[in-house]
Order: structure tokens, then C-alpha cells, then sequence
């Protein structure tokens, strides 16, 4: 069984979906988890329901906002062991009618926040030589998607920074990796027609959804002392739809 206890964990994008599951399994492992997100109010829903976990609402796409939430967590727990980078958003279109304002907030927020989280984290960590990212990315990054061109590439952008973060503190014992997930059960695939969720799942190899469980277990197998010797990798959560 993976013992986390003794650890600080930041989650970001933690109020729902895979974000909230990420942040429930490492709290089940022993973590200190800190919840991130902007909505405040889901927050504290999702801190009451793992106990009363701390919470730092702030918007992860501005520098200043972070810089700031970082520090207050580091000055009341006095470390960071472990940064999830889950925070994403959509805006899908297909190119010809993509607004700038769509690309540039699905870049902000889905890839130069993890440059901001990432930046805030590696002095504690390197200070301690032991620390833990994970970001969380996309199989449409590793095969693209009609109409999604702005996400696409912003998940693509992720697994490039990750490789590259790996190589400069590898040295520090501080691994990053990157988590994948195909099509998962989410409120967001929920609201999708039922034809269209059927053709989806028969394109995935294990013939279903993925839950958001599935790639909580797999953040966690990365945050573990088991995944000690694994750093600048993809781990693909998919069930098969991209192999």
C-alpha cells in the first residue's frame, strides 16, 4: 500500500472532476493535500468533504496569483512534496473560426500556468532534493483532434515542458512525468449524446470509458517512492485508444 503520510501535495484544478479525484487518493495515501482552483465555493465543498483539507483559490494563468498562493502554502506548511498540474479548460472550434481570445486562454491556462506552478516549487524542492510533478495532459495531445487545435497543441506544449523540467532538475531527485487520459467519465463526456458516446467507446480498446479513479491511481503510482526511477514520462491512461 503507498504511504504518503508526511507529505504536501498541491492539486491544482481540485474543485471537480479528475482534479477532485486526484486530490481524494493522495489525502487517502497519508498526503497534506492544498486544493487549487478559482472557484471558491467548490472548494470548500470538496476540502469539507476530505475533512477540512486547506484550500488557495487563485487563477493559475497569472503569474502574480500564483507567486502569491505559493507562498502562503509554503509558509503554513513549510514545504511542497508533491505539485498535481490538472487546472484546464476548452474553448473548441475549428480553426477558421477560432476567436484569438479562445487560443490564448486555452494556452494560459492549460499550459503557461504550469510553467508558474512548476517555477514556484523546484527551490523548496531542490532545497529538500526530493520532490514530485505531475501534469496532467491529454491523448488529444499525442493524436490531435478535428476542432480542437488550441487544446491540442496546448497539451502537446505540456509533455514537451515536461521532458525538458526532467532533464534540468533530474539531478535534484525530483521527477516530473506526465499522466494522459483518454475519454473519461467526467460531467463533460456525461453531457455528450448518447451515439456519440458508443462510437467513442468503440474506438477504445477495453471497449469503455475510463473513470476518474483510473487516473488518480496513476498520479499516484507517480508520486510514490515506486516511481522513484521513472521521470520524464507519458503515462497513457486510455484503455487502449492510443497505443
Amino acid at each position: 500500500m503507498i504511504d504518503l503520510t508526511g507529505q504536501v501535495a498541491v492539486v491544482t484544478g481540485a474543485s471537480r472532476g479528475i482534479g477532485r479525484a486526484i486530490a481524494e487518493k493522495l489525502h487517502s495515501a497519508g498526503a497534506d493535500v492544498v486544493l487549487v482552483a478559482r472557484n471558491q465555493a467548490l472548494l470548500k465543498e470538496t476540502s469539507n468533504a476530505m475533512g477540512g483539507a486547506m484550500v488557495m483559490p487563485m487563477d493559475v494563468s497569472s503569474a502574480d496569483e500564483v507567486q502569491v498562493g505559493f507562498r502562503k502554502i509554503i509558509q503554513e506548511k513549510g514545504k511542497i512534496d508533491i505539485l498535481v498540474n490538472n487546472a484546464g479548460i476548452t474553448r473548441d472550434n475549428l480553426l477558421l473560426r477560432l476567436k484569438e481570445e479562445d487560443i490564448q486562454r486555452v494556452l494560459d491556462v492549460n499550459l503557461k500556468s504550469i510553467f508558474f506552478t512548476s517555477k514556484n516549487v523546484l527551490r523548496p524542492m531542490m532545497k529538500q532534493r526530493k520532490g514530485r510533478i505531475i501534469n496532467i495532459s491529454s491523448v488529444i495531445g499525442l493524436m490531435g483532434n478535428s476542432g480542437q487545435s488550441n487544446y491540442a497543441a496546448s497539451k502537446a506544449g505540456i509533455i514537451g515542458f515536461t521532458k525538458s523540467l526532467a532533464r534540468e532538475v533530474g539531478s535534484r531527485n525530483i521527477t516530473v512525468n506526465v499522466v494522459a487520459p483518454g475519454f473519461i467519465e467526467t460531467d463533460m463526456t456525461a453531457e455528450l449524446p448518447e451515439t456519440v458516446q458508443k462510437e467513442m467507446a468503440a474506438s477504445i480498446a477495453l471497449g469503455r470509458f475510463g473513470s476518474t479513479e483510473d487516473v488518480a491511481n496513476a498520479v499516484l503510482f507517480l508520486a510514490s517512492d515506486l516511481a522513484a526511477y521513472v521521470t520524464g514520462e507519458v503515462m497513457n491512461v486510455t484503455g487502449g485508444m492510443y497505443m
